[in-house]
């Protein structure tokens, strides 16, 4: 079973070293970040630095012209005239050069500058709290931001295929700085939490024959009750039917423009098959994959993993690459000696692929796991 490794742009750009490092592994290509939310990361071999802090941006060379008039546009546009290349194209080239094919990997709707930015288009909860770190996919600026950029990271020549990442809901959950969530948004109400009562989702709740009011208020009402408590039926039932409906909008939308601006080249959503599913992996019903080459699911629990693998492969589209991706970082909380067993249990409940997270962020004795994992597939 083939094996794609990922990486950021910084782990690569300036370092010389890198693309015989990476292409050593054994690995069929990388999945390489072309836009990302913002992060703080090390590079533990990178000669020039150690620790890489980043906002939300994107990493190759945007054209201002296809952002004009959207106040949701991504950080660094390059001028329009000249424009040199960015990050991601001088990693992606050198990795190239080894051999090694190289996917874009761009985040979606996960953005701490712009929803922050553009506070109409961030996630604004039952209680009025807004999100700024998540986009609301229900926002015209969104989805127009959404179209741009899967159009652009699918054009960009020195990408074999291109992944999403963040393709859907994105809620409550965030990794940020000091996150004293914990004990409030977990079960049901991580949920709860997540669904969405900005203006854009709200008159998606009209239109659909609901009250707005009435919805958020039995929101509200429910994050406080027992664990075992749900929301009434009536009020579930609208608010799975129409998150599920803009959800599919959305995904078909982002797959269709990626594959106008680049016929053929291969397209990945980062998926779960839970359709309440909010974040990195987020919910995803069959009918957004009909033109989509391939999932990728998050099998970091090793003991869920299979599992999880047999429902989305058993619930996707026939010849639909199903992509397992396995934590390969022990700093991370990943078991990388036992990468093998974790690739054969997956590869039995019906993955096709493997990603392994994250070769920028591994030891040395990460890559080695990496490396192994790698021949022993050959």
């Amino acid at each position: 079973m083939r094996a794609w490794a990922n990486l950021y742009p910084w782990d690569v750009d300036g370092d010389p070293a890198a693309p015989d490092r990476i292409a050593g592994l054994g690995l069929a290509g990388v999945v390489l970040a072309a836009a990302y939310h913002a992060v703080r990361a090390v590079a533990p071999f990178h000669p020039g630095h150690r620790i890489v802090t980043r906002d939300a941006a994107v990493y190759y060379r945007a054209d201002p012209a296809r952002w004009r008039g959207n106040p949701a546009r991504p950080a660094r546009l390059r001028p329009a005239v000249a424009r040199p290349a960015g990050s991601f194209e001088r990693a992606a080239a050198a990795l190239r050069s080894r051999g090694l094919a190289v996917t874009a990997w761009a985040v979606v709707t996960h953005n701490d500058r712009l929803a922050a930015a553009v506070p109409s288009a961030a996630v604004r909860n039952a209680f009025g709290d807004a999100y700024p770190w998540a986009l609301c996919l229900a926002s015209p600026a969104v989805r127009d931001y959404a179209v741009s950029l899967a159009s652009e990271v699918a054009a960009l020549a020195e990408a074999d295929a291109v992944e999403f990442e963040a393709c859907g809901w994105y809620g409550v959950e965030h990794l940020s700085a000091h996150d004293k969530t914990g004990g409030a948004a977990g079960g049901a109400a991580q949920w709860l939490l997540s669904v969405c009562f900005c203006s854009a989702c709200r008159r998606e709740y009209a239109a659909a024959g609901a009250d707005p009011a009435w919805l958020a208020a039995r929101v509200r009402a429910a994050v406080d009750l027992p664990e075992d408590a749900a929301l009434p039926g009536e009020a579930a039932g609208v608010l799975a039917g129409v998150r599920a409906a803009l959800a599919t909008r959305f995904q078909r939308e982002v797959v269709a423009a990626a594959r106008d601006a680049a016929p053929g080249k291969p397209v990945y959503l980062h998926v779960h098959p839970d359709p309440r599913a909010t974040g990195a992996n987020p919910g995803c019903e069959p009918g957004a994959l009909a033109e989509a080459a391939g999932i990728v699911l998050s099998c970091w629990d090793p003991v869920a993993a299979p599992a999880l693998v047999t429902r989305a492969a058993a619930a996707a589209p026939p010849g639909t690459a199903v992509a397992a991706s396995l934590l390969a970082v022990a700093g991370l909380g990943g078991d990388p000696a036992t990468l093998p067993a974790q690739a054969a249990a997956v590869r039995a409940a019906g993955a096709t692929e493997l990603r392994l997270y994250h070769a920028g962020l591994a030891a040395p004795a990460d890559l080695a796991a990496i490396g192994h994992l790698c021949s022993a597939s050959a």
